[in-house]
Protein backbone atom coordinates (compact mmCIF):
# COMPACT_ATOMS: atom_id res chain seq x y z
CA UNK A 1 0.00 0.00 0.00
CA UNK A 2 1.16 3.61 -1.21
CA UNK A 3 0.42 6.71 1.56
CA UNK A 4 1.69 9.98 0.82
CA UNK A 5 2.68 12.15 4.56
CA UNK A 6 2.18 15.81 4.42
CA UNK A 7 4.61 16.91 7.04
CA UNK A 8 6.72 20.42 7.65
CA UNK A 9 8.50 19.31 10.83
CA UNK A 10 11.54 17.79 9.20
CA UNK A 11 12.01 15.49 12.32
CA UNK A 12 8.63 14.23 12.64
CA UNK A 13 8.37 13.72 8.70
CA UNK A 14 11.42 11.77 8.60
CA UNK A 15 9.85 9.42 11.52
CA UNK A 16 7.38 8.63 10.20
CA UNK A 17 8.38 7.91 6.69
CA UNK A 18 11.04 5.28 8.43
CA UNK A 19 8.05 4.16 10.59
CA UNK A 20 5.42 3.52 7.96
CA UNK A 21 8.07 2.01 5.05
CA UNK A 22 8.79 -0.41 8.44
CA UNK A 23 5.67 -1.60 8.43
CA UNK A 24 5.39 -2.65 4.78
CA UNK A 25 4.15 0.89 3.42
CA UNK A 26 5.69 2.67 0.31
CA UNK A 27 5.86 6.23 1.41
CA UNK A 28 6.33 9.69 -0.60
CA UNK A 29 7.18 12.29 1.77
CA UNK A 30 5.95 16.61 1.04
CA UNK A 31 7.32 19.11 3.22
CA UNK A 32 4.55 21.98 2.37
CA UNK A 33 1.41 22.50 1.05
CA UNK A 34 1.96 23.09 -2.36
CA UNK A 35 4.30 19.93 -2.72
CA UNK A 36 1.45 17.56 -1.21
CA UNK A 37 -1.24 18.95 -3.08
CA UNK A 38 0.42 18.24 -6.19
CA UNK A 39 1.39 14.67 -5.81
CA UNK A 40 -1.62 13.97 -4.19
CA UNK A 41 -3.64 15.56 -7.35
CA UNK A 42 -1.12 14.04 -9.88
CA UNK A 43 -0.30 10.46 -8.04
CA UNK A 44 -2.13 7.09 -6.81
CA UNK A 45 -1.67 6.46 -2.98
CA UNK A 46 -4.33 4.00 -0.96
CA UNK A 47 -4.42 7.01 2.63
CA UNK A 48 -2.73 10.14 3.04
CA UNK A 49 -1.09 11.63 6.44
CA UNK A 50 -1.80 15.73 5.86
CA UNK A 51 -0.52 18.07 8.54
CA UNK A 52 -2.95 21.48 9.05
CA UNK A 53 -0.31 23.49 10.10
CA UNK A 54 1.96 23.96 6.34
CA UNK A 55 3.84 26.26 4.56
CA UNK A 56 2.73 27.40 1.09
CA UNK A 57 -0.68 26.08 1.07
CA UNK A 58 -2.28 25.13 4.80
CA UNK A 59 -3.71 21.74 4.99
CA UNK A 60 -7.26 22.23 4.88
CA UNK A 61 -7.03 24.20 1.92
CA UNK A 62 -5.29 21.46 0.45
CA UNK A 63 -7.54 19.05 1.57
CA UNK A 64 -10.44 21.11 0.53
CA UNK A 65 -8.90 21.49 -3.08
CA UNK A 66 -8.24 17.43 -3.46
CA UNK A 67 -11.78 16.74 -2.82
CA UNK A 68 -13.16 19.22 -5.11
CA UNK A 69 -10.89 17.96 -8.03
CA UNK A 70 -13.15 14.21 -7.05
CA UNK A 71 -9.62 13.13 -5.12
CA UNK A 72 -10.75 10.03 -2.90
CA UNK A 73 -7.95 8.76 -1.05
CA UNK A 74 -8.58 8.19 2.18
CA UNK A 75 -7.44 11.29 4.47
CA UNK A 76 -5.84 11.60 8.41
CA UNK A 77 -5.60 14.93 9.53
CA UNK A 78 -2.62 14.89 11.61
CA UNK A 79 -1.83 18.16 13.63
CA UNK A 80 -1.21 20.30 16.73
CA UNK A 81 -4.52 21.97 16.89
CA UNK A 82 -6.73 20.09 19.31
CA UNK A 83 -10.05 21.79 19.79
CA UNK A 84 -13.06 20.61 18.46
CA UNK A 85 -13.71 23.48 16.04
CA UNK A 86 -10.35 22.62 14.19
CA UNK A 87 -11.64 19.12 14.08
CA UNK A 88 -15.07 20.22 12.86
CA UNK A 89 -13.04 21.85 10.15
CA UNK A 90 -10.77 18.90 8.60
CA UNK A 91 -13.34 16.77 9.36
CA UNK A 92 -16.09 19.15 7.31
CA UNK A 93 -13.19 19.91 4.43
CA UNK A 94 -12.98 16.01 3.61
CA UNK A 95 -10.72 14.12 6.36
CA UNK A 96 -11.69 10.56 7.27
CA UNK A 97 -10.05 10.88 10.19
CA UNK A 98 -8.05 12.82 12.99
CA UNK A 99 -4.94 12.85 15.24
CA UNK A 100 -4.09 15.41 17.24
CA UNK A 101 0.30 15.38 18.53
CA UNK A 102 1.64 13.87 20.53
CA UNK A 103 0.06 10.55 19.31
CA UNK A 104 1.51 7.14 19.36
CA UNK A 105 2.61 5.71 16.69
CA UNK A 106 0.90 2.35 16.92
CA UNK A 107 -2.38 4.23 16.97
CA UNK A 108 -1.78 6.42 13.97
CA UNK A 109 -0.74 2.70 12.24
CA UNK A 110 -3.94 0.73 13.33
CA UNK A 111 -5.94 4.32 12.06
CA UNK A 112 -4.29 4.29 8.73
CA UNK A 113 -4.90 0.12 8.32
CA UNK A 114 -8.22 1.07 9.28
CA UNK A 115 -9.02 3.81 6.59
CA UNK A 116 -7.49 1.85 3.57
CA UNK A 117 -9.56 -1.57 4.70
CA UNK A 118 -12.70 0.36 5.06
CA UNK A 119 -11.79 2.19 1.50
CA UNK A 120 -11.51 -0.73 -0.25
CA UNK A 121 -14.28 -2.57 1.48
CA UNK A 122 -12.71 -4.55 4.13
CA UNK A 123 -14.28 -4.28 8.00
CA UNK A 124 -11.94 -6.93 9.33
CA UNK A 125 -7.98 -6.73 10.03
CA UNK A 126 -7.60 -10.30 8.51
CA UNK A 127 -7.94 -10.64 5.30
CA UNK A 128 -9.08 -14.22 3.77
CA UNK A 129 -9.01 -15.73 0.74
CA UNK A 130 -9.79 -19.38 0.52
CA UNK A 131 -7.23 -21.29 3.10
CA UNK A 132 -5.04 -17.78 2.52
CA UNK A 133 -5.12 -15.22 5.39
CA UNK A 134 -3.24 -12.15 5.45
CA UNK A 135 -3.29 -10.22 8.85
CA UNK A 136 -2.91 -6.46 8.45
CA UNK A 137 -1.96 -5.77 12.20
CA UNK A 138 1.02 -8.28 12.31
CA UNK A 139 1.63 -8.66 8.84
CA UNK A 140 1.40 -12.54 8.77
CA UNK A 141 0.73 -14.80 5.69
CA UNK A 142 -0.25 -18.34 6.32
CA UNK A 143 -1.92 -21.24 4.03
CA UNK A 144 -3.93 -23.77 5.52
CA UNK A 145 -2.91 -22.34 9.30
CA UNK A 146 0.52 -22.93 8.41
CA UNK A 147 2.79 -19.61 8.46
CA UNK A 148 4.39 -18.62 4.83
CA UNK A 149 7.19 -16.56 4.75
CA UNK A 150 7.00 -13.57 2.31
CA UNK A 151 9.79 -11.12 1.24
CA UNK A 152 8.56 -7.51 2.05
CA UNK A 153 7.67 -6.75 -1.68
CA UNK A 154 5.83 -9.90 -2.22
CA UNK A 155 3.84 -9.39 1.22
CA UNK A 156 3.01 -5.74 -0.57
CA UNK A 157 1.58 -6.92 -3.52
CA UNK A 158 -0.55 -10.10 -2.10
CA UNK A 159 -1.92 -7.50 0.31
CA UNK A 160 -3.18 -5.09 -2.18
CA UNK A 161 -4.56 -7.77 -4.12
CA UNK A 162 -6.50 -9.35 -1.01
CA UNK A 163 -7.25 -5.97 -0.14
CA UNK A 164 -9.08 -5.78 -4.35
CA UNK A 165 -10.15 -9.41 -4.12
CA UNK A 166 -12.08 -10.51 -6.73
CA UNK A 167 -10.95 -7.00 -9.16
CA UNK A 168 -8.59 -7.18 -12.32
CA UNK A 169 -5.76 -5.17 -11.20
CA UNK A 170 -3.15 -3.97 -13.87
CA UNK A 171 0.15 -4.30 -13.35
CA UNK A 172 0.08 -0.29 -14.03
CA UNK A 173 -2.12 -0.32 -10.81
CA UNK A 174 -0.09 -2.28 -8.44
CA UNK A 175 3.41 -0.59 -9.49
CA UNK A 176 1.51 2.51 -8.62
CA UNK A 177 0.49 1.18 -4.92
CA UNK A 178 3.23 -0.39 -4.00
CA UNK A 179 6.18 1.06 -4.98
CA UNK A 180 7.41 5.25 -4.19
CA UNK A 181 7.81 7.90 -6.73
CA UNK A 182 11.14 6.89 -7.96
CA UNK A 183 10.65 3.39 -8.68
CA UNK A 184 11.44 2.23 -12.35
CA UNK A 185 8.09 1.60 -13.71
CA UNK A 186 9.19 -0.19 -16.59
CA UNK A 187 10.63 -2.99 -14.43
CA UNK A 188 9.41 -6.53 -14.53
CA UNK A 189 9.44 -7.02 -11.05
CA UNK A 190 5.50 -7.63 -10.61
CA UNK A 191 5.75 -10.51 -12.72
CA UNK A 192 8.83 -11.88 -10.86
CA UNK A 193 6.99 -11.46 -7.58
CA UNK A 194 3.64 -13.30 -9.33
CA UNK A 195 6.17 -16.01 -9.62
CA UNK A 196 7.29 -16.52 -6.40
CA UNK A 197 3.69 -15.83 -4.43
CA UNK A 198 2.35 -18.83 -6.91
CA UNK A 199 5.28 -21.25 -5.87
CA UNK A 200 4.64 -20.55 -2.27
CA UNK A 201 0.79 -20.42 -1.84
CA UNK A 202 -0.24 -22.30 -5.03
CA UNK A 203 -0.56 -21.78 -8.89
CA UNK A 204 -3.77 -21.26 -8.61
CA UNK A 205 -4.01 -18.20 -6.29
CA UNK A 206 -3.11 -15.14 -8.67
CA UNK A 207 -4.91 -15.14 -12.12
CA UNK A 208 -3.49 -13.62 -14.90
CA UNK A 209 -6.18 -12.47 -16.97
CA UNK A 210 -4.49 -11.45 -20.52
CA UNK A 211 -4.25 -8.15 -21.14
CA UNK A 212 -5.41 -6.46 -18.08
CA UNK A 213 -3.92 -7.53 -15.42
CA UNK A 214 -4.48 -10.13 -11.92
CA UNK A 215 -7.01 -11.42 -9.76
CA UNK A 216 -6.74 -13.03 -6.56
CA UNK A 217 -10.33 -15.00 -5.92
CA UNK A 218 -12.14 -17.50 -3.79
CA UNK A 219 -10.96 -20.76 -4.64
CA UNK A 220 -14.23 -22.01 -7.22
CA UNK A 221 -15.26 -18.48 -8.08
CA UNK A 222 -15.52 -17.43 -11.67
CA UNK A 223 -12.54 -15.52 -13.34
CA UNK A 224 -13.75 -11.64 -13.35
CA UNK A 225 -13.96 -9.92 -16.49
CA UNK A 226 -13.52 -6.23 -17.36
Amino acid sequence: MRVLIVEDEPNLGRQLRATLEGAGYAVDLATDGEEGHFLGSTETYDAIILDLGLPEIDGLTVLDRWRKEGRTAPVLVLTARDSWSDKVAGLDAGADDYVAKPFQTEELIARLRALIRRASGNASAELIAGDIRLDTRSGKVTKAGEPVKLTAQEYKLLSYLIHHKGKVVSRTELIEHIYDQDFDRDSNTIEVFVTRIRKKLGSDVITTIRGLGYSLDEPGAPAPVA
